[in-house]
């Protein structure tokens, strides 16, 4: 079994390895191969839509659909069958009489549907939760989006109607990834349930959180609509959506969580090695091992904690690092009274960043942001903040665990410059075919780390107890990789995972515990922030030593950010070719 499923991941390492190479190689004018690539592209995508696995065209504005996804086992083996038959087309084309977009395009979609491969061949999708995400709390986020149109509401009602199908689908995977030992850990789905029974426990179908958008609707609409569509989605909640819920509920409590597995460690799965080490692969896009990350984790930790002891000093504390750090979590000064003061603290972070941004960046996306609370039935849960096109979510549970001098670095992160200011530019890049909108964890997460760093540069971080905050959070991200491969090769257990944040970040202790859940039940992912994050600050430190005075760090940063979501050999190749012509602007209207 571990020899068939390595098939897929030497196919995704052998990609990574030849990514750089093939990125920089001469230029060739579009031809048959350009075509013979677009066609397979175009093909899968218009099949991937089909299957409800992205938001597409017969899709409304919103990406509401009428239907939850196909998820039963059969249609799983289908869709391996389609993408082990899209990688043979993928093999037939000559990458190197590729033009230079779609060698590009080549390279990101190829190392995706590997990734899909593994995970099919893995059967990821009999473990659809994690401590962070369940697949019954991804389906609020439609009900979040706001509907202008009759057609999208309509929509969302015969949507509701499916729930009890696709959580009967959900509930059959997951049986079987019980019967062989394919589960969460037991110790991370602990209180999980609490955003099943919210749904449970709304007193009215009017309560629930399926029922926002019909609570504001277009002033445009008539009333005699409104009131229709109204009770067609209280009938819907009333019927389909709360006793799916109580079906799922008695599933969790009274199977899926007894019979989950004790042990934490990702190689601890079926065919467990080869499962974690395709997740290193599709998590940080480089073919590295658990224990090459892992001593990088431990070799940029010791540089974090000097940088931090020097913070130490500068503010005269007369203590060591330990006592520093139960001083932040501590003193009252650093945290805030209200919601509304992080919610506010935060925007004003946000603004301070718009008078430095034309310094550091030519291009700006067109699209806005908003700074709202996360919702109160996901936040015990969720992670401080996170940040997207158009929205930055602040976390305002548990106050006493949100401290004000990490703010800056965390609104630098999910706002701008990070995941609120990078996703948009990427999205209005022109002329890419849809595949490439996708998100390279590696990518996103080390720009949007990097962005923290770029505040010390910037002058963002007005206090030496905010500066720490941002190298806290340097510490934090360089310690997943000593954490992460801990837990899933190493044979950590909990506590270590727990202790050793304890003792090198100043996170909260309900940070602390979120955070190693996650972790623990999401093997991989922590490990693409601070890898990506060394990429892109080597890239720059080569550009720099190569430009000299040509270099200008707008133009430098306006590349990485038009190349959009990449693997990290990629990345480092177009900085490459962004040197050798000069390091100008890739946007010439702008220089």
């Amino acid at each position: 079994m571990e020899k068939k499923f390595s098939t897929a991941i030497a196919g995704a390492c052998m990609l990574l390895c030849l990514s750089a190479a093939n990125a920089a190689a001469p230029a060739v004018k579009p031809g048959p191969s350009d075509a013979q690539f677009k066609a397979i592209y175009t093909q899968e995508w218009k099949w991937r839509i089909s299957q409800k696995q992205e938001d597409g065209e017969d899709d409304d504005n919103s990406g509401v659909s009428s239907t939850l996804p196909r998820i039963d086992a059969a249609t799983q083996n289908q869709r391996l069958a389609y993408w082990q038959d899209v990688m043979k087309k993928l093999g037939g084309v000559k990458e190197a009489r590729l033009s230079a977009p779609e060698r590009i395009n080549y390279q990101v979609y190829k190392a995706q549907i590997a990734a899909f491969i593994a995970a099919q061949e893995f059967k990821d999708y009999e473990k659809p939760l994690n401590a962070d995400t369940a697949f019954w709390s991804n389906m609020t986020y439609t009900a979040r989006r706001p509907m202008t149109k009759e057609k999208e509401y309509r929509a969302y009602i015969k949507q509701l109607a499916d729930v009890p199908r696709y959580f009967n689908d959900e509930i059959v995977n997951m049986r079987a990834g019980i019967a062989r030992g394919f589960t969460p850990p037991k110790i991370t789905l602990v209180g999980r349930d609490a955003s099943i029974t919210s749904v449970i426990d709304a007193k009215t179908p009017q309560d629930s959180v399926f029922y926002m958008p019909f609570k504001e609707m277009p002033a445009s609409m008539p009333d005699a609509l409104k009131e229709e569509l109204r009770a067609q989605a209280v009938k819907a909640i009333e019927t389909s959506v709360v006793p799916a819920h109580k079906s799922l509920l008695k599933f969790m409590r009274e199977e899926y969580v007894p019979a989950s597995r004790e042990e934490l460690a990702a190689e601890s799965l079926p065919d467990g090695k080869a499962y974690y080490q395709s997740k290193i692969v599709e998590f940080t896009t480089t073919t590295m091992t658990a224990d090459q990350i892992h001593n990088i984790g431990l070799e940029e930790m010791a540089k974090i904690r000097a940088e931090m002891l020097d913070v130490i000093k500068q503010v005269k504390f007369e203590g060591d690092l330990p006592a520093f750090l139960q001083f932040l979590r501590t003193d009252p000064q650093f945290y805030a009274k209200t919601p509304e003061e992080l919610l506010m603290r935060s925007a004003w972070v946000a603004k301070k960043f718009d008078a430095k941004v034309s310094k550091y960046f030519g291009y700006l996306p067109r699209r806005r942001f908003a700074v709202i609370p996360v919702p109160d039935d996901q936040a015990p849960f969720y992670t401080s903040g996170r940040g997207g096109p158009g929205v930055y979510l602040v976390n305002t549970y548990n106050l006493p665990s949100r401290a004000l001098y990490s703010m800056p670095a965390l609104t630098l992160h999910e706002s701008a410059p990070g995941h609120a200011f990078q996703m948009p530019i990427a999205l209005e890049q022109k002329g890419r075919p849809p595949f490439r909108n996708a998100y390279i964890s590696a990518y996103g997460e080390g720009w949007a780390l990097y962005t923290e760093r770029l505040g010390a540069e910037m002058g963002m971080y007005e206090t030496p107890y905010e500066t720490f905050g941002m190298l806290s959070y340097q510490a934090w991200r360089a310690s997943r990789l000593v954490v992460d491969t801990g837990v899933h090769s190493k044979g950590w257990t909990r506590k270590q995972a727990q202790d050793y944040l304890r003792e090198n970040t100043a996170l909260s202790n309900h940070e602390i515990e979120t955070e190693v859940d996650r972790y623990i039940s999401w093997p991989g992912q922590a490990l693409s922030y601070y890898l990506g994050e060394m990429s892109i600050i080597n890239a720059r430190k080569k550009a720099e030593k190569a430009l000299g005075q040509k270099f200008d760090i707008r133009n430098f940063h306006d590349t990485v950010l038009q190349l959009g979501s990449v693997p990290l050999p990629v990345l480092e190749a177009r900085v490459d070719q962004f040197i050798a012509e000069g390091g100008k602007s890739p946007y010439p209207d702008l220089e």
